[in-house]
């Protein structure tokens, strides 16, 4: 698929079909997490698979959001293998996470499937449900499957502010 597709076409899925995505399909879109750019390279992500009746049990405990995806990745980050930026006030944990988030959504609409960011939920809670580690910080879940018939893009999905009203040139 084009690259500009890619970005213009996805959008949040919030209803899935059910069916269970190719495990072809999950491996390229792990790949495209895999090699998402870290701050000194340093790749602290953590990506878990769920896809077990209990893992979703689990994951459907502390979010309304799954949507009846057979597939949540959980994206995490080892704290204590991050960046701090000079000054100490900030480290790169939560925005390379938040990279390898999107490279994994874009590679999920490149390969056919779609998706959902999700942020609502505890993730201090699903981290003690999952047993994740100590030094781990969940940033996001992201469903993978296949829209349901009649599921589309929001009504506003379209709609971007002009570049002017983003963007300044200083």
């Amino acid at each position: 698929m084009e690259f500009t597709e890619v970005i213009r076409d996805r959008y949040s899925c919030k209803k899935y079909d059910g069916k269970q995505i190719t495990k072809e399909q999950l491996e390229a879109i792990l790949e495209a997490g895999r090699v998402a750019p870290t701050a000194k390279n340093l790749q602290e992500q953590h990506i878990y698979v769920v896809q077990s009746e209990e893992g979703l049990a689990k994951i459907d405990k502390v979010t309304p959001c799954r949507y009846g995806a057979q597939t949540v990745l959980v994206v995490a980050f080892d704290r204590e293998n991050v960046f701090t930026y000079p000054g100490g006030n900030r480290d790169s944990g939560i925005e390379d996470a938040a990279i390898v988030a999107t490279h994994l959504m874009l590679g999920a609409k490149n390969v056919g499937v779609d998706s959902c960011w999700l942020n609502n939920f505890n993730p201090d809670i699903l981290k003690a449900d999952l047993g994740l580690p100590e030094n781990e910080e969940i940033l996001m879940l992201l469903d993978l499957g296949y829209a349901a018939e009649g599921s589309g893009p929001l009504p506003n999905h379209g709609k971007r502010k002009e570049l002017a009203e983003t963007v300044s040139y200083i």
